[in-house]
Protein backbone atom coordinates (compact mmCIF):
# COMPACT_ATOMS: atom_id res chain seq x y z
CA UNK A 1 0.00 0.00 0.00
CA UNK A 2 1.38 3.38 -1.34
CA UNK A 3 2.14 5.93 1.77
CA UNK A 4 1.36 9.86 1.63
CA UNK A 5 2.30 12.66 2.91
CA UNK A 6 -0.86 14.65 3.37
CA UNK A 7 -0.81 18.78 2.88
CA UNK A 8 -2.30 20.37 5.90
CA UNK A 9 -2.87 23.54 3.89
CA UNK A 10 -3.30 25.19 0.34
CA UNK A 11 -2.49 28.31 -0.74
CA UNK A 12 -4.81 30.08 -2.87
CA UNK A 13 -2.93 32.29 -5.71
CA UNK A 14 -6.32 34.79 -6.18
CA UNK A 15 -7.49 35.95 -9.64
CA UNK A 16 -5.12 35.50 -12.23
CA UNK A 17 -3.23 38.59 -14.11
CA UNK A 18 -4.55 41.25 -10.84
CA UNK A 19 -0.88 41.77 -9.83
CA UNK A 20 -1.00 45.29 -8.64
CA UNK A 21 -4.52 45.40 -8.51
CA UNK A 22 -5.33 44.13 -5.06
CA UNK A 23 -6.14 47.97 -3.43
CA UNK A 24 -8.80 48.40 -6.48
CA UNK A 25 -9.95 44.98 -6.15
CA UNK A 26 -10.71 45.72 -2.27
CA UNK A 27 -12.32 48.26 -2.27
CA UNK A 28 -14.63 46.74 -5.10
CA UNK A 29 -15.63 44.29 -3.34
CA UNK A 30 -15.67 45.17 0.11
CA UNK A 31 -18.41 47.82 -1.44
CA UNK A 32 -20.62 44.41 -3.16
CA UNK A 33 -19.86 42.75 0.18
CA UNK A 34 -21.37 45.45 2.22
CA UNK A 35 -24.00 46.39 -0.21
CA UNK A 36 -25.17 42.91 -0.48
CA UNK A 37 -25.22 41.80 3.61
CA UNK A 38 -27.05 45.09 4.00
CA UNK A 39 -29.43 45.22 1.35
CA UNK A 40 -30.92 41.17 2.00
CA UNK A 41 -30.60 42.13 5.38
CA UNK A 42 -33.26 44.80 4.97
CA UNK A 43 -35.20 43.25 2.13
CA UNK A 44 -36.22 40.05 5.01
CA UNK A 45 -36.40 42.21 7.90
CA UNK A 46 -38.96 44.14 5.39
CA UNK A 47 -40.62 40.52 4.77
CA UNK A 48 -40.69 39.89 8.10
CA UNK A 49 -42.15 42.43 9.95
CA UNK A 50 -44.53 43.53 6.81
CA UNK A 51 -47.90 41.89 7.46
CA UNK A 52 -49.29 42.37 3.80
CA UNK A 53 -46.07 40.56 2.86
CA UNK A 54 -46.33 37.15 4.83
CA UNK A 55 -47.68 35.02 1.56
CA UNK A 56 -46.14 32.26 0.21
CA UNK A 57 -44.02 34.46 -2.79
CA UNK A 58 -42.40 36.60 -0.01
CA UNK A 59 -41.81 33.51 2.14
CA UNK A 60 -39.59 32.39 -0.42
CA UNK A 61 -38.35 35.72 -1.54
CA UNK A 62 -37.34 35.86 2.52
CA UNK A 63 -35.34 32.78 2.66
CA UNK A 64 -33.67 33.53 -0.72
CA UNK A 65 -32.40 36.38 0.77
CA UNK A 66 -31.03 34.81 3.56
CA UNK A 67 -29.58 32.72 1.16
CA UNK A 68 -27.76 35.94 -0.45
CA UNK A 69 -26.33 37.05 3.00
CA UNK A 70 -24.40 33.41 3.64
CA UNK A 71 -23.77 32.65 -0.40
CA UNK A 72 -20.44 35.61 -0.56
CA UNK A 73 -19.80 35.23 2.83
CA UNK A 74 -18.23 31.98 2.29
CA UNK A 75 -15.30 33.26 -0.12
CA UNK A 76 -15.06 37.14 -0.19
CA UNK A 77 -13.77 37.62 3.76
CA UNK A 78 -11.06 35.14 3.18
CA UNK A 79 -10.42 36.63 -0.32
CA UNK A 80 -10.30 40.38 1.07
CA UNK A 81 -8.20 39.71 3.68
CA UNK A 82 -5.08 38.38 1.40
CA UNK A 83 -5.78 41.69 -0.94
CA UNK A 84 -5.13 43.71 2.20
CA UNK A 85 -1.84 41.34 2.34
CA UNK A 86 -2.81 38.52 4.76
CA UNK A 87 -1.80 35.67 4.38
CA UNK A 88 -3.11 33.40 1.20
CA UNK A 89 -3.19 30.05 3.29
CA UNK A 90 -5.83 27.89 4.10
CA UNK A 91 -5.73 24.81 6.02
CA UNK A 92 -7.05 21.98 4.89
CA UNK A 93 -10.44 21.83 7.17
CA UNK A 94 -11.28 25.42 5.99
CA UNK A 95 -10.78 24.49 2.38
CA UNK A 96 -13.01 21.66 2.61
CA UNK A 97 -15.70 23.60 4.72
CA UNK A 98 -15.50 26.26 2.18
CA UNK A 99 -16.27 23.78 -0.92
CA UNK A 100 -19.11 22.21 1.21
CA UNK A 101 -20.71 25.15 2.54
CA UNK A 102 -19.93 26.86 -1.49
CA UNK A 103 -21.89 23.90 -2.80
CA UNK A 104 -24.52 23.20 0.12
CA UNK A 105 -25.85 26.71 -0.16
CA UNK A 106 -25.40 26.17 -4.15
CA UNK A 107 -27.65 23.45 -4.57
CA UNK A 108 -29.99 25.36 -2.19
CA UNK A 109 -30.09 28.45 -4.55
CA UNK A 110 -30.94 25.70 -7.58
CA UNK A 111 -33.91 24.42 -5.39
CA UNK A 112 -35.42 27.72 -4.12
CA UNK A 113 -35.20 28.99 -7.34
CA UNK A 114 -37.29 26.21 -8.47
CA UNK A 115 -39.82 26.37 -5.63
CA UNK A 116 -40.23 29.87 -6.77
CA UNK A 117 -41.03 29.63 -10.08
CA UNK A 118 -43.48 26.49 -9.18
CA UNK A 119 -45.19 29.04 -6.64
CA UNK A 120 -45.28 31.42 -9.87
CA UNK A 121 -47.12 28.75 -11.82
CA UNK A 122 -49.47 28.21 -9.17
CA UNK A 123 -50.22 31.52 -8.31
CA UNK A 124 -51.03 32.56 -12.18
CA UNK A 125 -52.44 29.01 -13.53
CA UNK A 126 -54.80 28.59 -10.64
CA UNK A 127 -55.06 31.65 -8.54
CA UNK A 128 -58.32 30.39 -7.38
CA UNK A 129 -56.42 27.13 -5.22
CA UNK A 130 -53.26 29.45 -4.99
CA UNK A 131 -53.59 29.76 -1.08
CA UNK A 132 -54.92 25.83 -0.53
CA UNK A 133 -52.02 24.39 -2.77
CA UNK A 134 -49.38 27.00 -1.11
CA UNK A 135 -50.24 26.57 2.33
CA UNK A 136 -48.03 27.42 5.00
CA UNK A 137 -47.10 23.47 5.59
CA UNK A 138 -46.40 23.17 2.01
CA UNK A 139 -44.06 26.33 2.19
CA UNK A 140 -42.46 25.01 5.26
CA UNK A 141 -41.59 21.49 3.52
CA UNK A 142 -40.46 23.15 0.21
CA UNK A 143 -38.24 25.44 1.75
CA UNK A 144 -36.49 22.76 4.32
CA UNK A 145 -36.37 20.13 1.85
CA UNK A 146 -34.17 23.10 -0.44
CA UNK A 147 -32.01 23.49 2.43
CA UNK A 148 -31.88 19.85 3.05
CA UNK A 149 -31.08 19.36 -0.86
CA UNK A 150 -28.61 21.46 -0.85
CA UNK A 151 -26.51 20.21 2.48
CA UNK A 152 -27.14 16.13 0.84
CA UNK A 153 -25.78 17.96 -2.10
CA UNK A 154 -22.55 19.62 -0.60
CA UNK A 155 -22.07 16.45 1.85
CA UNK A 156 -21.71 14.03 -1.43
CA UNK A 157 -19.44 16.27 -3.29
CA UNK A 158 -16.93 17.12 -0.23
CA UNK A 159 -16.86 13.76 0.09
CA UNK A 160 -16.11 12.55 -2.94
CA UNK A 161 -12.81 15.60 -3.33
CA UNK A 162 -11.56 14.74 0.23
CA UNK A 163 -11.34 11.17 0.22
CA UNK A 164 -8.42 11.13 -1.99
CA UNK A 165 -4.90 12.02 -0.29
CA UNK A 166 -3.18 15.14 -1.18
CA UNK A 167 0.37 15.03 -0.99
CA UNK A 168 1.51 18.54 -2.66
CA UNK A 169 1.57 20.89 -4.95
CA UNK A 170 -1.00 22.69 -2.61
CA UNK A 171 -1.12 25.75 -4.97
CA UNK A 172 -5.03 26.74 -5.58
CA UNK A 173 -5.16 28.79 -9.28
CA UNK A 174 -8.20 30.61 -7.77
CA UNK A 175 -9.31 33.20 -5.00
CA UNK A 176 -11.66 30.32 -3.52
CA UNK A 177 -12.10 26.44 -3.06
CA UNK A 178 -13.72 24.61 -5.88
CA UNK A 179 -13.68 21.14 -7.27
CA UNK A 180 -12.02 22.11 -10.93
CA UNK A 181 -9.36 24.04 -8.85
CA UNK A 182 -8.72 21.34 -6.06
CA UNK A 183 -9.25 17.39 -8.20
CA UNK A 184 -5.76 18.23 -10.27
CA UNK A 185 -3.94 18.24 -7.13
CA UNK A 186 -4.60 15.18 -5.45
CA UNK A 187 -2.15 12.43 -5.47
CA UNK A 188 -4.21 9.61 -7.19
CA UNK A 189 -6.72 9.01 -9.99
CA UNK A 190 -9.18 11.82 -9.80
CA UNK A 191 -11.54 10.00 -12.75
CA UNK A 192 -14.09 8.70 -10.29
CA UNK A 193 -14.17 11.86 -8.00
CA UNK A 194 -14.37 14.12 -11.27
CA UNK A 195 -16.87 11.84 -12.99
CA UNK A 196 -19.57 12.01 -9.84
CA UNK A 197 -18.75 15.02 -8.68
CA UNK A 198 -19.67 16.59 -12.37
CA UNK A 199 -22.14 14.50 -12.91
CA UNK A 200 -23.84 15.77 -9.65
CA UNK A 201 -23.07 18.86 -10.56
CA UNK A 202 -24.86 18.72 -14.07
CA UNK A 203 -27.50 16.39 -12.70
CA UNK A 204 -29.35 19.24 -9.92
CA UNK A 205 -28.48 22.53 -12.36
CA UNK A 206 -30.59 20.72 -15.49
CA UNK A 207 -32.82 19.14 -13.34
CA UNK A 208 -34.12 22.43 -12.02
CA UNK A 209 -33.85 24.04 -14.99
CA UNK A 210 -35.62 21.76 -16.59
CA UNK A 211 -38.82 22.17 -13.85
CA UNK A 212 -38.41 26.01 -13.87
CA UNK A 213 -38.61 25.99 -17.73
CA UNK A 214 -41.69 23.49 -17.43
CA UNK A 215 -43.31 25.95 -15.01
CA UNK A 216 -42.72 29.11 -17.13
CA UNK A 217 -43.41 27.18 -19.84
CA UNK A 218 -47.49 26.85 -18.65
CA UNK A 219 -47.33 29.90 -17.13
CA UNK A 220 -46.37 31.47 -20.82
CA UNK A 221 -49.39 29.72 -22.03
CA UNK A 222 -51.51 30.55 -19.19
CA UNK A 223 -50.59 34.32 -19.38
CA UNK A 224 -51.69 34.50 -23.73
CA UNK A 225 -54.92 33.07 -22.78
CA UNK A 226 -55.42 36.49 -20.40
CA UNK A 227 -58.09 38.99 -22.67
CA UNK A 228 -56.79 42.17 -21.05
CA UNK A 229 -53.54 43.38 -21.70
CA UNK A 230 -53.54 44.96 -17.86
CA UNK A 231 -54.00 41.46 -16.42
CA UNK A 232 -51.07 39.92 -18.91
CA UNK A 233 -48.45 43.05 -17.78
CA UNK A 234 -49.39 42.04 -14.12
CA UNK A 235 -48.69 38.96 -14.84
CA UNK A 236 -45.62 39.30 -16.72
CA UNK A 237 -44.65 41.71 -14.15
CA UNK A 238 -44.87 39.33 -10.81
CA UNK A 239 -42.37 36.82 -12.77
CA UNK A 240 -39.75 39.22 -14.16
CA UNK A 241 -37.50 39.72 -11.26
CA UNK A 242 -37.70 35.98 -10.76
CA UNK A 243 -36.67 35.34 -14.35
CA UNK A 244 -33.88 37.75 -14.58
CA UNK A 245 -32.33 36.64 -10.91
CA UNK A 246 -32.38 33.10 -12.32
CA UNK A 247 -30.49 33.61 -15.59
CA UNK A 248 -27.84 35.90 -13.19
CA UNK A 249 -27.38 32.70 -11.42
CA UNK A 250 -27.64 29.71 -13.99
CA UNK A 251 -25.23 31.54 -16.83
CA UNK A 252 -22.15 31.66 -14.60
CA UNK A 253 -23.03 28.14 -13.46
CA UNK A 254 -23.75 26.77 -16.77
CA UNK A 255 -20.62 28.02 -17.95
CA UNK A 256 -18.11 26.66 -15.04
CA UNK A 257 -19.68 23.13 -14.69
CA UNK A 258 -21.18 22.41 -18.27
CA UNK A 259 -17.96 24.30 -20.22
CA UNK A 260 -14.93 22.94 -17.63
CA UNK A 261 -12.30 23.39 -20.02
CA UNK A 262 -12.48 27.01 -20.05
CA UNK A 263 -9.13 29.55 -18.74
CA UNK A 264 -8.57 30.09 -15.63
CA UNK A 265 -8.93 33.92 -15.85
CA UNK A 266 -12.15 33.55 -17.28
CA UNK A 267 -13.57 31.21 -14.11
CA UNK A 268 -12.10 33.37 -11.96
CA UNK A 269 -14.21 36.32 -13.43
CA UNK A 270 -17.14 34.26 -14.02
CA UNK A 271 -16.78 33.24 -10.02
CA UNK A 272 -16.22 37.04 -9.06
CA UNK A 273 -20.21 37.64 -10.79
CA UNK A 274 -21.29 34.54 -9.35
CA UNK A 275 -19.91 35.13 -6.00
CA UNK A 276 -19.90 39.06 -5.16
CA UNK A 277 -22.39 40.78 -7.59
CA UNK A 278 -24.92 38.59 -8.10
CA UNK A 279 -25.87 38.48 -4.69
CA UNK A 280 -25.96 42.49 -4.57
CA UNK A 281 -27.94 42.48 -7.76
CA UNK A 282 -31.11 40.47 -5.99
CA UNK A 283 -32.13 43.47 -3.26
CA UNK A 284 -32.45 45.79 -6.19
CA UNK A 285 -33.84 43.06 -8.95
CA UNK A 286 -36.87 42.67 -5.86
CA UNK A 287 -37.20 46.21 -4.63
CA UNK A 288 -37.29 48.08 -8.34
CA UNK A 289 -39.40 45.70 -9.86
CA UNK A 290 -41.86 45.49 -7.04
CA UNK A 291 -44.46 47.79 -5.78
CA UNK A 292 -45.39 45.40 -2.65
CA UNK A 293 -41.63 45.34 -1.58
CA UNK A 294 -41.03 49.28 -2.51
CA UNK A 295 -44.21 50.18 -0.43
CA UNK A 296 -42.94 48.10 2.78
CA UNK A 297 -39.49 49.34 2.73
CA UNK A 298 -40.89 52.95 2.91
CA UNK A 299 -42.76 52.08 5.43
CA UNK A 300 -40.06 50.24 7.10
CA UNK A 301 -37.49 53.23 6.80
CA UNK A 302 -39.75 56.35 7.74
Amino acid sequence: MQNYTSVSEFILLGIPNTGGLENLLFILFLMFYLFTLLGNLLIFLTILVSSNLHTPMYFFLGNLSVFDIFFPSVSSPKMMLYLMGQSQTISYQGYASQLFFYHFLGGTECFLYTVMAYDRFVAICHPLRYMVIMNPRVCTTLTVGSWLGGCLHGSILTFLVFKLPYCGPNEVGNFFCDIPEVLPLACADTSLAQMVSFTNVDFVTLTCLILIFTSYGCIILSIFKIRSSEGRRRAFSTCSAHLISIILFYGPVMLIYLWPDSSHWLDSVIQVLNNIVTPSLNPLIYTLRNKDVKLALRKVLT
